[in-house]
């Protein structure tokens, strides 16, 4: 009986996946490079007051406000008296900013998500000509040893044929919109 070797430590990916993670690297860290400096701070602004430090602020922050102005703690006289108009402009004005920082972050992000989706499409049509090469010539192999094979000679041919981007471009944008047709309140899945 062979003992079976166990090992506790990862097995180390191929090549190919290294040279990957590496370009996806550096392609990564170059967009982060190219960001403008409003973006760097928009985004530095989103993930510092997108964190619980800052909820538990802000929370201790509208506490402290709504008590020294109710009357609630002795020695401060109140300053924005209720319904409280000073705090409700300074939230309203916060929210502003921090909606316009959002959108910045989340444009940057679908930039770049545009680009990944590109790059996808681009790696797709490629492999999908690859692909179509290499059915040609298994095909013309296995003509040419007479070997048999398990699909029709019009399943081939079909196969081997060059996709037209363009038509199944076309094809798809006749699809029906699904969420169109969808009654109001039921969700898209």
């Amino acid at each position: 009986m062979m003992k079976k070797e166990s090992s506790s430590a990862p097995a180390a990916a191929p090549q190919a996946v290294e040279e990957n993670i590496d370009a996806v690297k550096v392609w990564e860290q170059a967009a982060l490079d190219q960001r403008s400096a409003a973006v760097r701070f928009s985004e530095w602004v989103t993930r510092v007051l997108g964190g619980g430090p800052s909820l538990a602020l802000h929370a201790a922050w509208f506490g402290f406000w709504v008590l020294a102005n109710s009357r609630a703690i002795p020695g401060i006289e109140p300053f924005d008296r209720f319904p409280f108009p000073l705090l409700t402009t300074m939230v309203s004005l916060e929210a502003i900013f921090l909606s316009l920082f959002v959108l910045a972050s989340q444009n940057r992000l679908t930039t770049q998500a545009d680009k990944r989706a590109h790059l996808d499409l681009q790696i797709n049509l490629l492999a999908e000509r690859e692909m179509t090469a290499v059915l040609v010539m298994v095909a013309d192999l296995a003509r040419h040893l007479k070997a048999p094979v398990s699909l029709t000679a019009e399943q081939i041919q079909d196969l081997a044929q060059k996709t037209n981007v363009k038509s199944l471009v076309g094809e798809i944008e006749r699809l029906p919109d699904l969420n169109a047709a969808k009654p109001k309140g039921q969700s898209s899945r």
